[in-house]
């Protein structure tokens, strides 16, 4: 039995942007716990990045975290990309602004009292878990895509 919390995280969006959702599922010990949400007009980047921070900052004590993901986007721009950003001033590559600065700042916030590892998984290939982040990350999206009928 590992002690080390796993949380399996994805995002989801209608159109790009659009109304968008994030799902976590949280696995520790036998146990499990399942977060969703959603906002009306999004991307699907800002959803993967929401999934992350919020099911990092669900947890209420430090601990070792498993971070399993089906986005390089984050897995790299967390592990990788940050550290040249906030050395450029949170400009990229080409000078520019970083997308989602606020949301790499929340998350880098979020992991500071975790020891984190990040897991990158195989999207829509039979993974158990993170078609159950997946289905969550749509559940969030859902009360959006109502409000467009």
């Amino acid at each position: 039995m590992s002690d080390a919390v796993d949380l399996y995280t994805d995002g989801a969006c209608s159109g790009n942007p659009g109304p968008g959702g994030w799902g976590v599922l949280m696995l520790y010990k036998g146990s499990e716990k399942e977060l969703c949400g959603g906002e009306p007009a999004t991307t699907n980047n800002r959803m993967e990045l929401m999934a992350a921070i919020q099911g990092l900052e669900s947890l209420n004590r430090g601990v070792r975290v498993r971070v399993h993901t089906d986005s390089t986007y984050v897995k790299d721009g967390i592990t990788k990309w940050i550290h040249g950003w906030k050395k450029n001033g949170w400009k990229n590559a080409q000078k520019k602004p970083v997308k989602n600065a606020e949301l790499w700042q929340r998350l880098e916030t979020a992991i500071e009292r975790h020891d984190v590892s990040w897991h990158w998984v195989k999207g829509h290939s039979d993974h158990p878990e993170n078609d159950r982040a997946d289905a969550l990350a749509r559940q969030g999206m859902a009360p959006y895509l109502s409000k467009l009928k």
